[in-house]
């Protein structure tokens, strides 16, 4: 990866490490171009193209992702990331947040991996990240998730996760985690 990206100083958010991931957050050129179907600025930063991503989901989410970053200028961490393989720099998804946290401190994740790398627990993997991430920004108190019914995938990486079921419809199942709870979660997983 192109370190000078990874540790650029004048970046306010910076890259979150995992054990086998860089979740790297989407500048706003990186979204537009992205958009415009040019993957040749994953090469500028360091990272290596796949045929699969972006796929349809990503691309779905991009317009609201670059709404958010004409606002703020740079990320600010509560948008979309990367989800980059340390062991060869290839993108494998995206995730992060659906806006800042709400006045009573609430943020609303998602993620989503390419199918190519499914069964991995990538997922799981991304998820925990971003609750860690989300957890030591001092205006965050809850993490809200949401998944299909048939979706057993999310649904085991949210139970992992210490999220609890607030409520579900025909189609959809809503969770949450508070941060007084979280900790001992996401303990559990190490």
């Amino acid at each position: 990866m192109n370190s000078s990206f990874i540790n650029n100083r004048y970046m306010r958010t910076q890259p979150i490490h995992s054990e086998r991931l860089v979740l790297i957050p989407f500048t706003l050129e990186a979204a537009r171009t992205l958009y415009a179907g040019d993957k040749a600025v994953l090469a500028y930063l360091g990272l290596q193209a796949t045929p699969y991503w972006p796929d349809q989901e990503t691309m779905d989410t991009l317009p609201k992702v670059i709404k958010h970053l004409e606002k703020v200028q740079e990320p600010t961490g509560f948008e979309s990331w990367m989800i980059v393989l340390k062991r060869n720099s290839t993108v494998i998804g995206d995730a992060g947040f659906k806006g800042p946290p709400s006045a009573e401190g609430v943020v609303d994740i998602g993620y989503s991996i390419i199918e190519q790398e499914h069964q991995r627990g990538y997922g799981l993997e991304t998820a925990k990240a971003l609750v860690d991430w989300a957890f030591r920004q001092p205006t965050v108190k809850t993490v809200t998730a949401s998944c299909l019914l048939e979706n057993a995938a999310s649904i085991r990486i949210l139970e992992k996760l210490g999220m609890e079921e607030r409520v579900r419809d025909d189609e959809v199942i809503y969770w949450k985690l508070e941060q007084s709870k979280a900790g001992i979660a996401c303990a559990n997983l190490q």
